[in-house]
């Protein structure tokens, strides 16, 4: 057979080179090296767009809530002022002999430091003497300013008679954007340059000084309190994006609400219910919870994203300060750490990466979506781990860059396999059985590369069926009765072939070219000769075939014919043919010509 001439016959088998190329940039290879840098740097620009912010929030809160409650620190006592306690005073401001009173019973216990959260720049009657009296025979009391005035509240002085003394701290509180507190002070510059401690940080280097610990200055900048190293917090540090990183500021590492702290209220103190030993050698802090006098703040323990839940009151928090100092520097507790932007892409690049394999790996289904919920609860738990452990590595950008890649990659292969099947089916869907479709479908990978059918041998039976005298028939009827009559005929003889699995390879004017064995390999004898029988089996039945169609013929008065039939079995060498523009999946070998019937008998 000359290949040139079955190039240029009419075949039914074509489809547009365009569906091929595709195939041959091979970029299903590539996508999986393509897709986590590309996720990793569209997740890391959502990220600095702030977007991510509100959500690593989020995350940070859940993860506070769900780690085990610490037992209470010891060394720190808050003195409540509550609803039932300014009844019994009878007026707020509580005046400043009831302070007075407050103060002198706590230091006959002698605590190492006494907080008093309560602002005094204003003298309170009665017993504004009184008050200034305990300032000067009670050396460790310190009391309150506001240094920064904010959009509700402006500065607030300390008591003159404090500041003189340098026992004053700041009790200014960093709120973010959502209104939640996450950030403390350990002190802040106003604008006389005059650095100012945060009252946390005054008590608790008060305490630590009975203890011989003093801050020093490491060489990058940061304090170091014993055991302690507090690492000052940069704008775009864990979940935050160009935060106000203003005064030093730590990650507050919160002990817990108030119920992790002991507490007692100022009732009970005045009214003698307390310990005889309760405020010894302790830090005493004295501040209002009541919610009249909305001294409350939204923290991590406040709630979810989308529901409130209780307030913390300010002094607690000053508590929760105070205690994340003095635990760091005495007992090694961890401070939060959070990673450089460097492991954080990384970070996002290493999960992107693990979402691209599993998609990969299991596609679209149940099997990618189990895939998904216990890769991303795997890395929850992994992150919610290190929290434990003093690191706050965000959470939501690699789940997002985890999902996304495994998304990506899922529905790209999705449809890559849509466009192979179509293409496939395309080649081959109306000239072989569904079954044998679905098998072709099934081995398409062995069967497709660089882009077409690629050139194999195999062994193959050859069916070729014409009609007797057809040139005679066709130089006498007019060319829409031939056309109509030759197509009654295809279409039956196709039909058949289809029916005993074989595959219609051309038709070429009266001319029949029917394989079996193709384009899956047979790897038996027993299935070549299989494939040998129904092409027999199917000659047989073209033959009845063509009985009924000239039955019917006779009666309309068309033509009848007889059919010749050549079968031959043996190596043939099958796959795509063609030019740049049309490609044929053809069968060429010497089989193919000795199938073929001669001309003429």
């Amino acid at each position: 057979m000359k290949c040139e001439a079955m190039v240029k016959k009419r075949s039914f088998l074509r489809l547009p080179t365009s569906h091929f190329r595709f195939r041959a940039l091979n970029f299903r290879q590539f996508s999986g090296l393509l897709i986590p840098p590309i996720v990793t740097a569209l997740v890391i620009a959502i990220q600095w767009a702030g977007v991510l912010q509100l959500f690593g929030w989020a995350a940070f809160d859940q993860f506070m809530r769900l780690r085990p409650l610490e037992p209470m620190d010891p060394r720190i006592v808050v003195v409540t002022v509550d609803e039932p306690d300014i009844r019994n005073v009878g007026q707020w401001p509580i005046p400043d002999a009831v302070l007075a009173d407050l103060v002198t019973i706590i230091d006959q216990q002698q605590p190492v430091a006494i907080g008093l959260d309560i602002y005094r720049d204003l003298p309170v009657q009665p017993g504004h003497q009184q008050l200034l009296e305990v300032y000067q025979t009670v050396p460790n009391l310190i009391g309150v300013e506001k240094v920064v005035s904010d959009g509700s509240t402006a500065t607030i002085a300390p008591p003159p008679e404090l500041k003189e003394k340098g026992r004053v701290g700041s009790i200014d509180l960093v709120l973010d954007a959502d209104g939640r507190i996450r950030r403390g002070l350990l002190s802040l510059q106003p604008e006389d340059n005059q650095t100012v401690l945060s009252l946390g940080a005054k008590l608790a280097l008060m305490y630590l000084y009975q203890h011989g610990i003093t801050p020093t200055v490491t060489d990058n900048g940061n304090v170091q309190l014993g055991e302690g190293l507090f690492i000052r917090f940069s704008g775009n540090d864990g979940g935050y994006v160009r935060a106000d990183a203003g005064g030093y500021q730590v990650l507050l590492n919160y002990r817990g609400p108030q119920e992790n702290f002991q507490t007692i209220s100022m009732t009970d103190v005045l009214e003698g219910r307390s310990d005889p030993d309760l405020f010894s050698d302790r830090i005493v802090l004295i501040g209002p919870i009541a919610h009249s006098l909305n001294d409350l703040f939204f923290t991590p323990y406040s709630g979810t994203l989308t529901r409130q839940g209780d307030r913390m009151a300010g002094v607690v928090i000053h508590a929760n300060l105070t205690s994340q100092i003095i635990s760091a520097a005495l007992d090694g507790r961890p401070q939060f750490q959070v990673w450089s932007h460097g492991m954080e892409l990384f970070w996002i690049l290493i999960w992107s990466g693990i979402g691209t394999a599993l998609g990969w790996t299991y596609r679209l289904g149940w099997g990618a979506l189990l895939s998904l919920v216990v890769g991303g609860g795997s890395l929850t738990l992994e992150l919610q781990v290190a929290f434990l452990e003093g690191w706050w590595i965000p959470l939501v950008p690699p789940i997002i860059a985890f999902t996304t890649s495994g998304i990506a990659i899922a529905g790209y292969i999705a449809n890559w396999e849509h466009q192979e099947r179509q293409m496939v089916m395309t080649l081959f869907g109306r000239h072989v059985t569904p079954q044998i479709a679905e098998m072709i479908w099934q081995s398409r990978d062995e069967l497709i590369a660089r882009g077409q059918l690629t050139g194999q041998k195999m062994i193959a039976t050859v069916l070729f069926a014409d009609l007797k005298g057809f040139s005679t028939i066709a130089e006498t009827m007019a060319a829409d009765a031939l056309m109509c009559w030759l197509n009654e005929y295809m279409n039956g003889m196709a039909d058949i072939v289809l029916d005993h699995n074989g595959i219609v390879d051309k038709l070429i004017g009266d001319a029949v070219m029917a394989v079996f064995g193709v384009p899956i390999p047979r790897t038996s004898s027993e299935e070549i000769a299989q494939d040998a029988i129904a092409a027999v089996s199917c000659a047989v039945a073209m033959g009845e075939k063509l009985k009924l169609l000239n039955s019917q013929w006779q009666l309309e008065g068309k033509p009848t014919v007889s059919m010749r039939v050549g079968i031959a079995t043996g190596e043939v060498v099958t796959g795509s043919l063609g030019s740049s523009q049309r490609m044929d999946y053809t069968t060429l070998g010497d089989s193919v010509n000795i199938g073929r019937p001669p001309r003429k008998l």
